[in-house]
């Protein structure tokens, strides 16, 4: 006898590619992305299955099981996300307005950037801490799942043709200084200073399947959560709970989450709009 036992709901034949692929990704490179929203990951992989002259789903994964180098493009366009230096000037005024009293207070703070494959990023938050005074002091972890990311973000090059939008921002996020002093070039181009980096290390994690590796005096997570189904947001707001003392500072996106149990108990909001608060339990 076949067909749907009661109560399931069936699955399509779609879904079911996508399953296997993540399996596939998982058993052969040790990258989870089931607990991924699907929607999300179909708007990603359907680029590439074009981009590799592909037919589908199912093609995709038979490659993927016969050549690590497909491997590494499905992996890296799961987890690369758009870089823009001080892409939200609200956020990272209230950032610097949040932050600085309290690592100010820390001996030795460390700061966790969860989900973070671009320099722009890590560079962004070196500044702010650079222009209170808090850059020799305060160490940057920046984690990513992706290692071929990290090693372009680590880098610290961007796009020469960027350079004027990167001021626009920078200066509408209340920047202190001119953001060329920031700045070096080599033969390659345009970057982010040795200097400036220089208080920043990269290393790759996994939300979905490693342990808290250390406390954090604050930790950002942006525009990763919102790729997360629930279970796996739920995990990484835990995850983020463990590696925080009292009075730490989380950021997030997802701002429904930390409005529900248990996490509305263990955080105050101090500037809710930008999705920050502080732990209080």
């Amino acid at each position: 006898m076949t067909g749907t036992p009661s109560g399931a709901v069936p699955q399509t034949v779609e879904a079911l590619e996508i399953d296997l692929l993540l399996e596939a990704i998982f058993r052969c490179y040790g990258h989870d992305f089931r607990g991924y929203r699907r929607e999300v990951l179909k708007r990603r992989l359907q680029p590439l299955i074009r981009d590799e002259g592909l037919d589908g789903l199912s093609a995709l994964q038979g490659r993927v099981l016969h050549d690590p180098a497909c491997s590494a493009r499905v992996i890296r366009a799961l987890t690369q996300r758009p870089a823009s230096l001080f892409d939200d000037p609200e956020y990272f005024r209230q950032l610097r307005e949040v932050m600085t009293p309290w690592l100010r207070s820390c001996p030795s703070p460390r700061v966790w950037l969860a989900e973070c494959g671009t320099a722009e990023d890590a560079c962004a938050l070196a500044i702010l801490l650079a222009e209170e005074g808090l850059h020799e002091k305060t160490h940057i972890f920046a984690t990513a799942e992706d290692e071929g990311l990290l090693r372009d973000a680590s880098s610290g090059r961007f796009a020469a043709g960027r350079l004027a939008e990167y001021v626009y921002n920078y200066r509408a996020a209340g920047g202190k200084r001119e953001l060329s002093d920031y700045f070096g070039r080599d033969a390659g181009g345009p970057l982010f200073s040795e200097a400036l980096r220089s208080n920043i290390t990269w290393a790759q994690y996994s939300l979905a399947t490693d342990a808290s590796f250390n406390e954090f005096q604050m930790i950002v997570c942006r525009r990763a959560l919102r790729d997360f189904g629930g279970h796996l947001r739920r995990r990484t707001l835990q995850l983020f709970y463990e590696s925080m003392p009292l009075f730490g500072i989380l950021s997030v996106d997802e701002r429904d989450d930390m409005q529900a149990a248990p996490f509305v108990q263990r955080y105050k909001p101090v500037a809710e709009a930008c999705g920050l608060y502080r732990r209080i339990a």
